[in-house]
């Protein structure tokens, strides 16, 4: 019949999505779990203790604040996730950017390099009221601190991965009279690629962190406006919600570049998979 899947057609497919969602449950079944419990002893305790709200919520109160604040905070979340998304890409683009230079030129990364490192010793927090004094109440100091949360690992992953080629590689393509570009875009930077997946990853889940901080520093709208207002009105259940909602953005953020990572460099993934099944 037109329509009709035969059995020998509908066997491997099912066979395929049960290995999907076998494999689905092994990787998030054991880190569900201990949320859902965590949730649970989290509302036991607090109903058992009875401890007030303002003090620290129970998750059904922080869900029905949710609701009650769902236009707020629908709100905040898009001030917010606008200035991730655009200072996180400021970050990726400038962290390439300086990552590449410092590897095609020994001199200015020995230069530079250490300067880089030193400055993270300076917190970034110092400087958000600075920049917003230099800046304004505008979306621009909120964006130079995302960058400057997520800009060095994403730099210093670039670094190490363009440094970690094998030479071999490139003595082959120099032997085959390819120039400098040539070998950086066919042979370095492709091999690079998954350690600089690895900083992007890295840098997505500071991006959010650096968007609060900015907003912490001077702002009229966004998450952390709206956890600084209910913090002074002693309304902790909204705290909570705000803080819900900047962890949902760090993680969808990082699973969103963890499903580019797999689109661009599928052949990375496959090969560590086959490595860790030949030591099986």
């Amino acid at each position: 019949m037109i329509g009709v899947e035969s059995p020998a057609v509908r066997g491997p497919r099912w066979t395929a999505a049960r290995r999907r969602t076998a494999g689905l449950v092994r990787t998030y079944g054991p880190a569900a779990i201990l949320v859902i419990a965590g949730i649970a002893l989290w509302e036991g305790l607090i109903r058992l203790l009875d401890v007030p709200d303002y003090l620290w919520p129970a998750p059904s109160v922080i869900v029905q604040s949710m609701a009650d604040d769902a236009d707020v905070l629908r709100s905040a979340t898009w001030v917010t996730l606008k200035e991730v998304l655009l200072g996180f890409a400021i970050a990726i683009v400038a962290g390439l950017l300086v990552g590449v230079i410092l590897h095609v030129s020994p001199t200015i990364r020995r230069a530079v390099y250490p300067i880089l490192i030193g400055s993270q010793s300076i917190p970034t927090v110092v400087l958000a009221p600075v920049l917003v004094l230099v800046m304004g109440f505008n979306i621009g100091p909120k964006l130079a601190i995302i960058a400057l949360f997520t800009f060095f690992p994403i730099v210093v992953n670039t670094v190490d991965g363009l440094g970690a080629v094998d030479r071999d590689y490139v003595r082959m393509m120099l032997t085959l009279d390819a120039s400098r570009w040539g070998i950086f875009r066919r042979v370095e930077f492709p091999a690079a690629l998954p350690l600089i997946f690895s900083g992007v990853r890295i840098g997505a889940t500071y991006a959010a962190i650096g968007a609060v901080f900015g907003e912490w520093a001077g702002s009229d709208a966004g998450l952390g406006y709206e956890m600084l207002q209910a913090q002074g009105r002693l309304d902790t259940p909204q705290v909570f919600s705000a803080v819900i909602l900047v962890t949902l953005i760090a993680v969808v953020l990082f699973a969103v570049v963890s499903v580019i990572e797999r689109l661009t460099i599928p052949w990375a993934r496959a090969g560590s998979t086959a490595g860790g099944a030949s030591m099986e």
